[in-house]
């Protein structure tokens, strides 16, 4: 059996290190004005009858699985999908990102591989790449890493906090394209450590590599979320489903739990981490397994909403809110967990 944090990643302690910061910081908050109670996937900042939305991201150890690949192309969807997908959270649609590029020692082919992808995740998010930051920083970073922010902008009345989530409110669920952005350091742990697999074994059924499974980029949800939105619906939460797994749903309202029983069948690169001995318990606290994103809507819209999406995505109805206060899941494999 193997945990996030016998891989080298501790969601609590990590959850107790931000806690530690945010308290610190908090103060300034009254520097400016903030609409600090919208700032749980995104943080907002007042600017007349509009709010700037902000977040901030990076790639992660998908890094490694790029070098093991030796694949550098993708990865910068991949920090854009985790800041974008943040933004449209709280009702935002993202216009511009810069980015931050740190390096042990200057590498022209595998730059120009990464601006590769940053144009692709632009391209398709619809967003204008400002500016950012390149450092070489021998002695503090191995090979590099990969980081953005970027902002949006949202109508005051238009913002979606989650404070209008009631029970009987329907989940509607947007596939993944795969593993995303999170949880790679269990992965690498479950699929080459303890499964022995190597980069360039083929996935189960399928003729792609293991590698390659891995290294897909990101989905990136800005064109069925914005797309929704103008729609007119009453929307009530927005969540992307990122480290934390089902757990991000409670970053949305306190207080509140959610009935997740209809789960669309996971990919196969979930399955086959959880054969190297992942319970589910961790699985679906640590990765999106095959949900990526996640629309809250009121019972009499929810069917609608449900078609809305899928003209651009698929999406499912994967559960309900509740008043308990508890998140449970039905799994891939018919047990039933909760958190």
């Amino acid at each position: 059996m193997v945990t996030y944090s016998e891989s080298g990643v501790d969601i609590d302690l990590e959850a107790l290190t931000v806690s530690k910061i945010a308290e610190k910081l908090k103060p300034t908050l009254d520097f400016r004005n903030i609409i600090t109670d919208s700032g749980h996937f995104a943080a907002l900042v007042e600017l007349g009858d509009k709010a700037i939305a902000m977040s901030t991201d990076g790639v992660g150890s998908k890094i490694l699985i790029a070098k093991m690949m030796d694949k550098y192309d993708t990865i910068g969807i991949d920090m854009i999908a985790m800041v974008v997908n943040d933004i449209l959270c709280v009702g935002a649609e993202p216009i511009a990102l810069v980015d931050y590029l740190a390096v042990e020692e200057p590498d022209p082919k595998i730059a120009e591989e990464i601006a590769d992808g940053l144009v692709k995740g632009a391209e398709d998010s619809k967003i204008a790449i400002i500016g950012g930051e390149t450092a070489s920083l021998p002695g503090i970073v191995k090979d590099f890493d990969l980081a953005g922010t970027g902002i949006g902008f949202v109508d005051k009345d238009k913002i979606i906090t989650g404070a209008d989530i009631e029970e009987g409110d329907v989940l509607i669920g947007l596939r993944s394209s795969g593993i995303h952005s999170n949880g790679l350091s269990l992965a690498r742990r479950a699929i080459f450590e303890d499964g022995g697999y190597k980069a360039d074994d083929k996935m189960p059924n399928s003729d792609i590599t293991i590698g390659e499974e891995l290294l897909k980029p990101t989905q990136l949800y800005v064109k069925a979320i914005v797309d929704l939105l103008g729609k007119g619906f009453n929307i009530k939460g927005l969540a992307h489903m990122t480290g934390g797994g089902v757990n991000n749903l409670s970053r949305l309202k306190k207080g509140i739990g959610f009935n997740i029983d209809a789960y669309p069948e996971p990919q196969d690169i979930f399955k086959l981490i959880y054969e190297q001995g992942v319970p589910l318990e961790e699985m679906y606290k640590v990765f999106n397994m095959g949900i990526g994103f996640v629309v809250i809507a009121s019972p009499q819209e929810a069917d609608d909403v449900l078609a809305a999406l899928n003209e651009n995505i698929e999406s499912y109805k994967v559960g309900t809110v509740t008043s308990d206060g508890i998140i449970t899941v039905k799994t891939f494999e018919g047990t039933e967990i909760s958190y």
